[in-house]
Order: C-alpha cells, then sequence, then structure tokens
C-alpha cells in the first residue's frame, strides 16, 4: 500500500491528489497560496475568472451534507470553467446499497476528470485514491475526524495575508479539539509552515487525548494571552458521546470568545471560525461582526485556494496564470 506522501504527490514532487497537510512540503503549501492570490482581483472579494479547466469535468461526490463547502468547490470549478456535477447521494447507487468502489468505477466511466469527495468515514478520500485510474485526481474535501485538508489552506492563506510569515505568530485554536477534522489539518499546516507556537484550548473531555502538535489548555486566558490568531472551532454536537459537555451557555461562559476576552490577546489579534458559527456559543456576535473579525475574508478566501488546487491537482502550470 503506498504511503500518503506516494499517494498525494507525483514522482517529481506536484500534487497529484489533495488528501491532508500532514507531510505536505511548505514548499507546495506556499504555492497553493501564492496561486490562490493570483485569482484574487484588485478588490476584496472578486475573484478573476479563467478558462484554465475548460472542457474538464468535475464531479462534487458529498457523502456528507455541507452547502458551504460543496457551494465554494462548485463556485472555484466554474470559475475555472470546468463542467460540474453535484452527486445527489440521498438518491445515488451507495444509498440503494451498492458499495463505493463500484460507485466510483461507475462513475469513472462517465468520463469524470476530478473527484471532490467528502465522507463521513475517516480515509474514504484516500480509499478512492488509491483505487482510480491514473488520470483521475482525488480533492479530499472533509473525510470523518480525519482531514479537512483545504480548509486549513484557506484558513492559513487568511493568516498569512492579514500576519505575514509564521515563524514568529502565536495561534490559539479554541473549542472541540477532538472531534474537529479541521483542527488537524490546521496543526498539521501551522507546523509545516514553521509555526512554533500552537495552543490547542478548551475543557478537558474536548481536548485531544494524543497526536497533535502544540500546547494544551483547559483554562481560556492562559491559552490566548499574548497570541496573533484566535481561532474559534464550532462545537461538534453531532460527533459527540453523552456528557462530553455539560452546557453550550457553559461552554460560552468558559470559553466563549467575547470582545472583551479579545483585550487579552495580542494588540491587533484576528479571529477566526471556519463556519458554520452558533453565535453566542463559540463567540459573540459584537465579536463576529468586529473589525477583528476576518471570517468573511475566509470564506472568499476559500473560493481562491479551492481554485488553486483544483488547477494543481489537473496539472496547470504557474506560467498558465500569467
Amino acid at each position: 500500500m503506498p504511503s500518503t506522501a506516494e499517494l498525494q504527490l507525483t514522482p517529481d514532487g506536484r500534487l497529484r491528489h489533495f488528501l491532508t497537510t500532514e507531510g505536505l512540503p511548505a514548499s507546495l503549501m506556499t504555492e497553493i497560496m501564492d496561486r490562490a492570490a493570483q485569482f484574487l482581483g484588485d478588490t476584496p472579494r472578486d475573484l478573476r475568472k479563467l478558462p484554465l479547466l475548460k472542457g474538464k469535468s468535475i464531479v462534487n461526490l458529498f457523502f456528507e451534507n455541507s452547502t458551504r463547502t460543496r457551494t465554494t468547490f462548485e463556485i472555484a470549478a466554474k470559475s475555472l470553467s470546468a463542467d460540474v456535477v453535484n452527486l445527489d447521494i440521498s438518491t445515488s447507487a451507495t444509498a440503494k446499497g451498492e458499495s463505493l468502489l463500484d460507485t466510483l468505477k461507475n462513475l469513472e466511466a462517465m468520463g469524470a476528470d476530478l473527484f471532490v469527495v467528502r465522507h463521513n468515514q475517516s480515509g474514504a478520500p484516500h480509499f478512492i485514491a488509491q483505487h482510480c485510474t491514473p488520470n483521475l485526481a482525488i480533492v479530499n474535501a472533509g473525510d470523518g475526524l480525519h482531514a479537512h485538508p483545504t480548509q486549513a489552506m484557506l484558513d492559513m492563506f487568511t493568516i498569512r495575508k492579514h500576519k505575514g510569515e509564521f515563524a514568529n505568530l502565536k495561534v490559539a485554536i479554541i473549542g472541540d479539539i477532538r472531534h474537529s477534522r479541521v483542527v488537524r489539518s490546521q496543526v498539521h499546516a501551522l507546523a509545516g509552515l514553521g509555526c512554533r507556537d500552537i495552543r490547542l484550548v478548551g475543557p478537558g473531555t474536548l481536548l485531544p487525548r494524543q497526536g497533535l502538535a502544540g500546547t494544551l489548555f483547559d483554562q481560556l486566558r492562559p491559552g490566548i494571552e499574548g497570541v496573533d490568531v484566535v481561532i474559534c472551532l464550532r462545537l461538534q454536537n453531532e460527533r459527540m458521546d453523552a456528557g462530553l459537555l455539560p452546557s453550550e451557555a457553559e461552554f460560552h461562559d468558559s470559553y466563549g470568545m467575547t470582545l472583551d476576552r479579545l483585550a487579552w490577546a495580542a494588540p491587533g489579534a484576528i479571529v477566526m471560525h471556519p463556519g458554520p458559527i452558533n453565535r453566542g456559543v463559540e463567540l459573540d456576535s459584537a465579536l463576529a461582526d468586529s473589525e477583528r473579525s476576518v471570517i468573511l475574508d475566509q470564506v472568499t478566501n476559500g473560493i481562491a485556494i479551492r481554485m488553486a488546487v483544483l488547477s494543481m491537482v489537473m496539472g496547470v502550470k504557474m506560467e498558465a496564470l500569467a
């Protein structure tokens, strides 16, 4: 069985698939961000539309609902002039008992060039990448509790735009660390890009048992003191066992971000959230709507990052973007 690096990268070190940020070279993460910057226009929320994937077919293969992620991938693909198909899993053959491998082979026979895969089982995009034909590219749009690499890269891009390089930054990630695939991809990306102060903050029941770089804090104030970036995570209620969290109100009382609490961070610290926000739980509305919040910037950056990833796994060279 090939390693993730062997599966994800070509022999000359280019992106073959995009499955995880774990072990991804800093040079490739930087290239993704640099390319995304080229897709952004002269004004905020303005994206270039280019014919780089004209004639290519991209299938959004979502076995798990996510309107936000699917929509941004669709906009990204159409901005590159690709043809896009959104597969309705509720009426697909997999809902009728067909295996994932059989579904894959049938879709391959229809001539798709790239699958964007979201699945509630960890490892599903890797399985598809292992078994797909050589001319098909796979992009992971979130799998189980494992990874969400494009979300991590749009977060890295947003941080770089507002705070510069990563080596001297202090970043705190707050909330449901244990059940979040986003945080795993964020931590791997931050560490890979040279960030040396990564803090994971939350109640002990929602902190990871092992396997993630970073310093654990079960109290908010010491966890965010002096940080440059605060990333709030959505509480993954649908993935929690009973009893891990007394109530959302108690979580907000102890760990919810407010403008007053942001004063504990470094001057000019920014606040991020992968969405969707539970207002009054992870952070309050006054902070979410303030100038310190870059949450809407993340959304626009997400389209640009996904344009970059789609074009890179399809082999489009940098000079084609000129």
